[in-house]
């Protein structure tokens, strides 16, 4: 493992957003019409199943349940993006077979801000959906992808980290960009991104280039990264919909051109029933695995301290982060 130690341990290197809390409006004279948000909502979430299954007594994914308080995990997703994204730019990748889950929750959000998939295929084929639905609509578009199952102990300082990324990826637009987080402890159920050389930047904060991303690493090597200046990858991404394209074209083509010819070929009205014979033929995908650990070449890395990020994907660390009682942390039959 090559160490990067020396190129990001110095505390000004890091993008460090005052601890503020609670929600916040964004500044009255903020453009948000060039950006675009893809909020994404389409997982089973079957690790919290006995979680959500106490709480709300049937088998909704996590994103669709309030963990704490009234507000889903969707719903305080949606909240947060709206800070640094236009409700208009706004859209969603949902999953058919969950619409009794969702319908009440979205009642009021225009069809066009839904991207229904027939079925799940994991984050690789919905996002590739929702890039070349977006090429269609907008092909100089800045596009930012946002989990549904995070938690933030500040919603503004997650507006100023993202409103920094997206000024990062206007300006150098030939490379995707992930926000990265000093890590706390060796988890070894996050992705990890070792940063290589700190590119040349203009806006706040520094970028570097992705020297390699792990995905999921064992304990001792998690416990090396984290030695080396290692970040945990949030997942939340930022960049021009051609950066995007271009990754997955250089790493997983075979992914994009289903989708590509798709839309190449429909007809109105039609929508429904290609995206169905579509999705009934890919295989199943991994974004992180298939794309981003194949292609770092084409990855930057923004590392961001102040935002109290956790994911929110193993039962352990719900309970941890919410302060949920233990006994919803046996793991699903």
């Amino acid at each position: 493992m090559s160490s990067s130690a020396d190129s990001i341990s110095n505390e000004p290197l890091f993008f460090d957003v005052p601890d503020r809390h609670g929600p916040q409006l964004p500044p009255q004279d903020l453009d948000l019409s060039s950006r675009w948000g893809v909020i994404l909502a389409g997982g089973e979430g079957k690790r919290l199943l006995p979680l959500t299954r106490e709480i709300t007594g049937d088998d909704r994914p996590k994103q669709f349940c309030a963990l704490t308080g009234v507000e889903t995990l969707l719903e305080q997703t949606r909240r947060r993006v709206s800070q640094v994204v236009a409700e208009r730019n706004a859209l969603l990748i949902l999953t058919k077979t969950h619409e009794r889950f969702y319908k009440d929750q979205l009642r009021g959000v225009p069809a066009g801000n839904l991207l229904v998939q027939p079925f799940n295929r994991g984050t690789a084929p919905a996002i590739a959906y929702s890039l070349t639905h977006l090429n269609s609509v907008d092909r100089e578009a800045l596009v930012g992808f946002f989990p549904s199952d995070h938690h933030f102990e500040s919603d503004r300082a997650f507006a100023e980290a993202v409103s920094e990324a997206f000024e990062h990826a206007a300006m150098h637009g030939d490379h995707v960009l992930l926000l990265g987080i000093p890590p706390e402890s060796p988890e070894e159920g996050y992705g990890w991104i070792e940063p290589g050389a700190r590119l040349p930047c203009t806006a706040g904060g520094s970028v570097f280039e992705v020297r390699r991303f792990w995905e999921k690493p064992s304990r001792e090597t998690a416990k090396q990264l984290m030695s080396a200046g290692a970040l945990w990858n949030t997942f939340i991404m930022v960049g021009r919909v051609s950066a995007f394209l271009s990754l997955i074209r250089q790493s997983f083509p075979d992914l994009l051109a289903p989708f590509e010819s798709m839309w190449a070929a429909i007809q109105p009205g039609t929508e429904d029933s290609a995206l169905e014979n579509l999705f009934s033929k890919i295989p199943a995908s991994n974004f992180s695995n298939d794309v981003l650990s194949a292609h770092p070449s084409g990855l930057t890395v923004f590392p961001v301290r102040g935002l109290g990020w956790t994911d929110l994907g193993e039962p352990e660390r719900v309970l941890s982060t919410l302060q949920l009682p233990r006994r919803w942390a046996q793991p699903p039959p």
